[in-house]
């Protein structure tokens, strides 16, 4: 099954990820589990970018569930072209989503994700609602 983006959503990140030789698998190809790596690197560089480092004794963003289509390989050696989008803003929780494209072929998306990031009172083990700051970054 293959998911699709949706149409509407925000960029609100883009950086360039190196192809490790480590990241491939015996097949050739980067493994499926690094594709995952290559999202959390561009989700939590976002997160930095705004000054939202989960607090264990205050509030953050959780991951409760993710996704991931492999439309083309990735192969060593080469850069990845990131980008990380968000959607969707709700009482809790909110969307990332994610595109990967090889420098070298620019425009031509090799892997496309998301994640669904829910705002957690971390000492309660409770959501808890998007403060007004997240909201306005995600609308």
């Amino acid at each position: 099954m293959r998911l699709v983006l949706p149409e509407q959503k925000k960029l609100t990140n883009e950086m360039v990820i190196p192809i490790r030789w480590g990241d491939m698998d015996a097949m050739g190809h980067v493994n499926n589990t690094i594709y995952f790596r290559y999202f959390e690197t561009i989700r939590i560089a976002w997160f930095d970018s705004i000054g939202c480092r989960p607090d264990p004794q205050g509030e953050g963003p959780v991951i409760v569930n993710a996704f991931c289509s492999f439309i083309r390989q990735l192969e060593y050696p080469g850069e990845v072209l990131a980008r990380h989008y968000v959607a969707n803003a709700g009482r809790t929780s909110f969307d990332t989503y994610m595109t990967l494209e090889r420098t070298d072929q620019p425009g031509v998306i090799c892997t496309e994700g998301g994640a669904r990031c829910v705002w957690v009172d971390f000492p309660k083990q409770k959501s808890t609602a998007l403060p007004d700051w997240i909201r306005a970054l995600v609308a």
